[in-house]
């Protein structure tokens, strides 16, 4: 699981929605704006979601252990590729456009 990005299905189980209902929440104006959109549907922050649901929703609030981790202790693993994972959460794209259809 990423340790910085969500799709609906995370949130959902985040919140206890359906995953139906996050589409829904995510055409609301306070809703954080994805962090980019790919082929399995958009995606978002954590931090961004976990912002919004403290804003929002305070009775849960709390962070839930399966999204929340510390990075693992030694030297980044690599990637099936060979490359090194990022040192950091990339910026956001200043724009996030949808694929042309």
């Amino acid at each position: 699981m990423s340790r910085y990005l969500m799709g609906a299905g995370e949130i959902a189980r985040r919140l206890g929605l359906s995953r139906q209902r996050v589409q829904q929440l995510s055409e609301r104006d306070d809703w954080p704006d994805p962090y980019d959109e790919l082929a399995m549907g958009r995606v978002w922050l954590i931090a961004d979601i976990e912002a919004w649901i403290t804003r929002q929703r305070s009775e849960i609030a709390a962070p839930d252990a399966d999204f929340i981790r510390d990075p693992p202790a030694g030297p980044p693993a690599s990637r099936t590729d060979g490359s090194a994972p990022p040192a950091a959460v990339p910026p956001r794209p200043a724009n996030v456009r949808k694929p042309p259809t």
